[in-house]
């Protein structure tokens, strides 16, 4: 049993990273999405 209690809190800490990571990526992907969609619109080039 002490096993267990020696390897939750890793599982823990790395379950709590993979979403981070997760959230930080959708959010980088939506708004280069946004900006693709605003220069579409506004007819501007990308630098």
């Amino acid at each position: 049993m002490e096993y267990v209690a020696v390897i939750v809190p890793s599982l823990a800490v790395g379950a709590l990273f993979y979403f981070v990571m997760k959230a930080i990526f959708n959010a980088d992907r939506s708004e280069r999405e946004a900006l693709a969609r605003a220069e579409r619109e506004t007819g501007e080039k990308p630098e």
